[in-house]
């Protein structure tokens, strides 16, 4: 009974992080140069569960109706989507570079795909946004997630959440 409510509550979130896609769709653009000067995310990735997997951090336009959009879509209709696809370090500090098209407001989400089948799976996955906004049972509304990039490279820092009981929170660390 409790799987199966689990299961029901979650289904928007999982919908929207599991739209197929085209996986090498914006990579190019969204690759960063050496030594980047223009319009960029530095990102510092927070709370990894563990080194596993790869990171996938995608940028969107800051509205509800393309908001996590299939990729196939966005690129269609000329709108902005990005896409950087690394493994995890083995150690140190996470940061992740993507290029941005101008200077804007852009959303940003960030995936810890620790089994690299290149989905969302919510028992397995991490998952973040820019803002980091608490998670509920459904994706963030766009203007949760918003983030203000300027003409040089902008930092930010992602939280990643993965599943604790029924739902998506960040890893709380014991020292």
């Amino acid at each position: 009974m409790i799987r199966s409510l689990a299961s029901s509550l979650i289904l928007p979130i999982l919908t929207a992080a599991t739209i197929p896609s085209t996986p090498d769709l914006g990579k190019a653009e969204g690759r960063c140069r050496p030594h980047e000067q223009g319009p960029a995310f530095l990102v510092e990735v927070d709370g990894l569960k563990d080194r596993r997997g790869n990171l996938k951090l995608e940028v969107y336009p800051a509205n509800d109706d393309d908001f996590l959009e299939d990729d196939n879509i966005l690129v269609s209709a000329g709108k902005t989507f990005r896409r950087v696809e690394e493994p995890v370090p083995a150690s140190g500090p996470v940061e992740l570079c993507i290029r941005l098209p101008s200077s804007g407001t852009y959303s940003v989400s960030l995936l810890h795909d620790r089994d690299r089948n290149r989905k969302f799976g919510w028992r397995v996955d991490g998952i973040g946004f820019s803002g980091n906004p608490k998670l509920g049972w459904s994706k963030p509304d766009a203007d949760e997630t918003a983030v203000q990039a300027g003409s040089e490279p902008t930092r930010i820092s992602i939280t990643l959440n993965y599943q604790h009981g029924l739902g998506m929170r960040p890893i709380r660390r014991r020292d």
